[in-house]
């Protein structure tokens, strides 16, 4: 059974920076493509940003594009994502998600596999 389990997330002053690892276990970690997204209490799931399984490509929301980055250690069953110059507007649920077909996406329904998610905050 494949899980995914985020961790980093936490409280950062405005203008900081936080680091979100997502590690996978059960799976064939290198064939997904592999997604970060965002949701605020009573707001559809948001887009951050998505990578393919051999890491050559990425895709972001354009307004993140700038501060956030994705990466991915195949070895080691973990994606990442980097943000810097947070504001307090990034504060939300992070969730890790999978897709177990080819293709990056930025639709959360066409992601099967979802972590728990790890709450980030930005304080003003």
């Amino acid at each position: 059974q494949v899980q995914l389990v985020e961790s980093g997330g936490g409280l950062v002053q405005s203008g900081g920076s936080l680091t979100l690892s997502c590690v996978v276990s059960g799976g064939t970690f290198s064939y997904y493509p592999m997604a970060w997204f965002r949701q605020v209490p009573g707001k559809e799931r948001e887009f951050v940003a998505a990578i393919n399984g051999s890491a050559t490509s990425a895709l972001y929301q354009t307004s993140l594009k700038e501060r956030f980055a994705i990466s991915r250690n195949n070895a080691a069953n973990t994606v990442w994502l980097i943000m810097s110059s947070l504001r307090p507007e990034d504060t939300a649920v992070y969730y890790c998600a999978a897709r177990t077909t080819t293709g990056v996406e930025v639709r959360p329904s066409e992601y099967d596999l979802w972590g728990q998610g790890t709450q980030v905050t930005v304080s003003s």
